[in-house]
This record gives C-alpha cells, structure tokens and sequence, in this order.
C-alpha cells in the first residue's frame, strides 16, 4: 500500500520542516552529491515532484534554466515558494503525483525521497511517466535512504536496481552509501522503459 495520505499531513502540520531538512547532516551532504552528479553543467528544463521546503530545489535551480517543483502538501509548496523568492525561472505548484503529471517535456527528472513511499504499481507508473517525460539524452537522478523504515515500500538500493534493468535507460553513475543510494540514468532512443509486471516486481 501506498504510506496513507494522512502520514504527511500529521507530518506537517506538527511542524514547518518535519524531517529538517535545512539542518541535517545527511541531508546537506545528500543534497551536495545530487547536485554534484548531475552530468551536464545545465539544463533546459527540469521537474521535482515531492520537493518538500525546498531545500534541493534552491540548489537545482542554480542548474537549470526553468524548473518546475511541486508537492503536495499545501504548507510544503509555500515554504518552497518562499525559499525561491526572486528565481523568477522557478515555478512552485501544488500536485499529488502520479495522478497529476505535467504535459511539458524535460531534460532533467529529480526523484528525492519520494519513491519508497508508494506500493509497487503506483512505483512503477511514477517511474514511467518520469521516463515518457524525458526527452533522448535526459536524466533521470534517483536518491532514496536505504534503512528500513515503517511508512517505506523499499530502498534506495532497491530502486536503483529496478532501474538498471529497464531497457531504455542507462545508467551513468551510481553512489552506495551506508544511508542513501544515489543513481543517474539517461534516457536513450525508443518508447521508453519496458515495464512488465515481471520487471515491476522488482520493486516490491
């Protein structure tokens, strides 16, 4: 099952940055080695579903000629949109993913800790249209922690394993840490990934 909508709500409404994500350690270190990984020096234009207060996409957007960064938590987009104040190339909106998904086609896909908090169908058909997104040559950066938690499906390990074996994609680099597992993967030519039911049990 997908972690219940009422989990992030509670989680908000108990506090601005829930999981401090302006303060950690691990998240700052985190946020560096994503930025850092990212293969080309800049991008057209780039999406962050699950963008939370903000704090990776102030960093993106030093990378990208137009991002969209959305959640959707009410207070989460505000704290993000307060944070980009003045990046007039960033835009911040409220969506609930995978059920709504932007038309517009990137060259950049950023999935921050997001993935490990749905159920393997709902897993599978975020990482589709995050790749049917991207046009040939775009990135798909993945980074997830890979202890065991409750409210989590899978892994980061788990996840970045998925991927390699999707056709379509290419994996350009990948980071195990004891906490989190960071992967780059690009697109190539073709429909996309191929994503049968066998391949999405992968995920589970």
């Amino acid at each position: 099952m997908n972690t219940p909508a009422r989990y992030f709500d509670d989680q908000y409404a108990r506090a601005a940055d829930p999981w401090q994500l302006g303060e950690r350690w691990y998240d700052r270190r985190k946020y560096t080695l994503t930025v850092a990984a990212l293969p080309r020096p800049r991008y057209s234009r780039a999406f962050e579903p699950g963008c939370s207060v903000g704090v990776l996409t102030e960093l993106l957007a030093a990378r990208c000629d137009r991002l969209l960064s959305t959640d959707r938590i009410a207070s989460a987009v505000e704290s993000t949109a307060r944070r980009t104040a003045g990046l007039d190339h960033v835009t911040v909106r409220r969506m609930t993913v995978p059920e709504e998904w932007p038309e517009e086609p990137f060259d950049l896909v950023v999935l921050s800790e997001l993935l490990y908090y749905f159920d393997t169908g709902t897993r599978t058909r975020l990482v589709r249209q995050s790749v049917e997104s991207l046009g040939e040559g775009g990135h798909l950066v993945t980074v997830h922690w890979n202890h065991p938690v409750a409210e989590h499906t899978c892994t980061g390990r788990d996840i970045a394993d998925h991927l390699d074996t999707l056709s379509g994609l290419r994996r350009l680099a990948r980071y195990d840490d004891p906490d989190f597992t960071l992967s780059v993967h690009e697109r190539g030519r073709g429909p996309g990934p191929a994503l049968s039911p066998a391949r999405a049990e992968g995920l589970a």
